[in-house]
């Protein structure tokens, strides 16, 4: 599993417990130097948590490869080593624990290295950075999940399958949701070795899968001389590949991304066959699917009619809506560095649809993408209002799936904060309502 570029990492910043009583709390450090090196050389590390904790270097435990120590076992041991490829964890005594939410984390960590003259030594590695600390509120009446898309450019950079995997399940989320053709090697046929892997890495992260994301790319053929819109067969073709995968893989929702024809969203006119086409396979497969309401197309709109009709034509029930919370922003995304006002689309400064209109088509939703795009160190979203959306899904009976969908901005590692961020703001405000 990869590691954060950070000493600090993110994932398994967490309040622990002995028994039913919370005694302190954890990080996780990333060995800083070029190899790794016996643990007996390690000096201590000092911890301090804003004003609330601030422990000497001897204080925390080490637990390596599986063990723990104390500073003073550690000098004394013989064989334990700390590898460059394994994080620490550190134990930090705090009687209580953290308060949940974002946190300035600094830490002094000393090594001892002995082809460096001992005047100059400990060496020492400081570091300080926010990091939010995971949640074990109950989240309301929801389920929580994170769309790997959430980590785009991060994955396949900084983050291979495994460690994404294992962000999503230390923010508590219990659903992962992945792009097919963005997430699974050697798409659209993954080798046994792959799919294997995707299974036990599941059950080691004990992840459920949630909705897989394919499309119908309606201008396939679209350049050249012999330039053609894709067929309804064809793009029944494309979404029944996808189902067999989908359901292969254990995913029960599949979003399909159809081509559009207008710059409200309106789908491409062969959209209605190719679906039809697809209901039998997916009762087959007991797979729904689940075209998104996507900003800039609002609730009340043409295309939701369209869809909520197949459903009252046909009587379906694998076939439903995906939300896509980005539809009730109502701030501005900030503009990027050199962009102008009026050189990007309008709908990014937000449609601001009223929550209040996701009672009219209740029934037929069936899972949420949680859509942001910034969450400040004091747990403000900057764009998308949660307690009225929350609210409003409560009082629509919706007990399903928040699948979190970062859209910020891809410095790397960033999302995996925000993601954080996220699932501490949302699941405090669905436990309050």
């Amino acid at each position: 599993m990869l590691l954060e570029r950070d000493i600090l990492q993110s994932i398994g910043f967490r309040n622990v417990r002995e028994g039913d009583r919370v005694t302190g709390f954890q990080i996780r450090l990333r060995m800083p130097s070029y190899r790794g090196m016996a643990a007996s050389l390690i000096d201590g590390v000092s911890v301090r948590v804003g004003d609330l904790v601030d422990v000497a270097p001897d204080v925390p435990r080490w637990t390596l490869q599986g063990r723990t120590y104390t500073l003073q076992e550690l000098w004394d041991s013989e064989g334990v080593r700390w590898p460059l490829e394994d994080a620490a964890v550190i134990t930090v005594p705090f009687d209580g624990g953290l308060p949940e939410g974002t946190h300035e984390v600094s830490i002094e960590l000393r090594l001892r290295m002995s082809y460096i003259p001992v005047e100059h030594q400990p060496s020492t590695y400081r570091e300080t950075r926010l990091i939010t600390l995971t949640s074990d509120l109950d989240g309301g009446p929801f389920k929580y999940s994170v769309s790997l898309y959430s980590f785009m450019h991060d994955f396949g950079t900084v983050l291979d399958l495994e460690s994404a995997l294992a962000h999503v399940a230390d923010v508590g989320a219990t659903g992962v949701e992945i792009l097919g053709e963005g997430h699974i090697a050697g798409y659209p046929e993954p080798s046994t070795a792959w799919i294997d892997t995707w299974f036990a890495l599941l059950e080691k992260y004990r992840l459920e899968p949630t909705n897989y994301g394919s499309w119908i790319d309606t201008r396939l053929h679209s350049s050249g001389a012999n330039a053609r819109d894709l067929t309804a067969a064809e793009g029944a073709a494309m979404l029944q590949r996808d189902l067999r995968l989908a359901r292969r893989l254990g995913f029960g929702f599949v979003r399909p991304k159809i081509g559009v024809v207008s710059s409200d969203l309106v789908p491409h006119p062969t959209w209605t066959e190719a679906v039809e086409r697809s209901l039998d396979l997916a009762a087959e497969l007991d797979v729904i699917i689940c075209p998104e309401i996507h900003s800039p197309t609002p609730i009340t709109h043409e295309v939701v009619d369209d869809y909520i009709g197949l459903i009252q034509r046909t009587g379906t029930k694998h076939f439903g809506l995906l939300l896509d919370t980005g539809i009730f922003q109502d701030r501005p995304i900030p503009l990027r560095p050199g962009e102008l006002p009026g050189q990007r689309p309008a709908f990014l400064d937000g449609i601001g649809v009223d929550p209040a209109d996701i009672a009219g088509i209740a029934e037929y939703v069936v899972f949420i993408q949680a859509k942001f795009h910034d969450i400040d160190e004091n747990q403000v979203d900057q764009q998308i209002p949660w307690e009225p959306v929350l609210r409003a899904l409560k009082d629509a009976g919706y007990t399903g799936y928040l699948s979190s969908e970062y859209e910020g901005d891809r410095a790397p590692w960033r999302s995996i904060e925000q993601v954080r961020r996220q699932h501490s703001l949302i699941r405090r405000i669905a436990s309050s309502l």
